[in-house]
């Protein structure tokens, strides 16, 4: 039996992966301290979880859900974008509910990328848009990020080939924590509306920023619902990785595109699990600000190791992680091995978020502070 080409060619998966290495060392009884993937390990609010269980107590909420998500659900997002961004919103033709954010980025190629055609990809960066464009047998044309422009795109050196359909963008960044501001943005929505591409954007971080810098959204852009979505997720915001849950706004043929995808291969969210997002949005959000004050105490520790072992790193003003440079003289991957085998702690290399991306390595702040702390230590003694 012999596999697809697109599967066949596909690569592993880089946080399959970091797994697959975490529970080799755990095999030779190595206490491993992973700093890789962005999981938060604070809880879900216990106002959501009450939701969530009267809900599923609910037999109204057992049989097949709408393909495209509660009416109460996508009237909660809009309302959550007129708050937060002052962005209006049609429930009905411009919000798609997801199977969490990462699934509608999956998807989003099949809608509009034919055998042939091209993605422009930002590098370094989430390895879903390369690996989705594959899938969908597109090709996917790198543009690099480098820390001279502040990891955002330099739009006189990216080129466009033909049959080009979508960008993929993310601020705040995983992996670089980069952040863009709304005239950031706007050059973006210029260079695609130039080149007739659909922006996918990805604002999954937004409310996860520090330093009183307050991340954007894409649709606060004049003229950008004509050619942008925007892909967004309770995971990050409320602490519901597990819950797989989010939701794509914007361009309502691009929505209506999609949906015609999701139709065809998903069922939809449990309904208990909708009800719970909506308790999320429109709960209390005390919380939003606590898990930002945890996070940038651990930026400021991990920041802090490696600028007395002589970096000179900047605190990133979003996400959930620190980007870092590797020394010289040695390369990503041989620095996270490094890490791993002297130190027992795992770090991703960040030739796993592209070629741009070698050089460095992503360290994540979803861990508790004291594994935090001794992860460090651990990493102080070998650097």
């Amino acid at each position: 039996m012999k596999a697809a080409h697109r599967i066949e060619t596909l690569p592993p998966y880089l946080f399959a992966e970091i797994d697959r290495k975490v529970a080799e060392q755990k095999a030779k009884g190595v206490d491993v301290i992973s700093l890789g993937v962005g999981d938060p390990d604070l809880p879900t609010p216990p106002h959501i979880v009450a939701a969530l269980q009267e809900a599923a107590a609910d037999p109204a909420t057992h049989r097949y859900p709408s393909y495209f998500g509660l009416p109460e659900f996508r009237a909660e997002v809009a309302a959550w974008y007129k708050r937060r961004f002052d962005v209006s919103l049609d429930p009905a033709s411009e919000v798609l509910p997801l199977l969490g954010s990462k699934e509608g980025l999956a998807h989003i190629p099949f809608a509009f990328v034919d055998p042939g055609d091209s993605t422009l990809v930002p590098e370094p960066g989430y390895p879903v848009y390369q690996i989705a464009t594959h899938l969908a047998e597109g090709t996917g044309v790198p543009f690099a990020l480098t820390p001279e422009n502040d990891f955002l795109p330099d739009w006189d050196g990216v080129t466009v080939p033909p049959r080009t359909k979508l960008l993929w963008l993310n601020y705040p960044c995983n992996p670089t924590a980069a952040v863009a501001t709304l005239d950031d943005l706007s050059r973006a929505v210029s260079f695609a509306r130039a080149h007739d591409l659909l922006l996918v954007y990805d604002n999954a971080y937004s409310e996860l920023t520090f330093d009183g810098f307050v991340a954007p959204s894409i649709l606060q852009v004049p003229g950008a619902r004509d050619c942008a979505i925007e892909f967004h997720s309770l995971s990050k915001t409320y602490n519901m990785t597990g819950w797989r849950i989010g939701w794509v706004c914007g361009s309502p043929v691009a929505i209506e595109a999609l949906g015609r995808v999701k139709t065809n291969i998903d069922s939809g969210i449990f309904n208990a699990i909708q009800r719970a997002g909506i308790a999320a949005l429109t709960g209390p959000q005390d919380h939003v600000a606590q898990m930002c004050t945890v996070y940038a105490r651990r930026r400021d520790m991990v920041v802090a190791t490696f600028n007395d072992a002589g970096w000179k790193l900047e605190p990133p003003r979003g996400s959930i992680y620190v980007w870092l440079p590797v020394p010289a003289g040695t390369d990503s991957a041989s620095f996270a091995t490094l890490l791993l085998e002297k130190a027992g702690v795992v770090v991703p290399p960040g030739r796993g978020y592209g070629v741009a991306g070698e050089g460095y390595i992503r360290i994540s702040l979803s861990i508790a502070d004291e594994r935090l702390e001794e992860g460090l230590e651990r990493i102080r003694g070998v650097l």
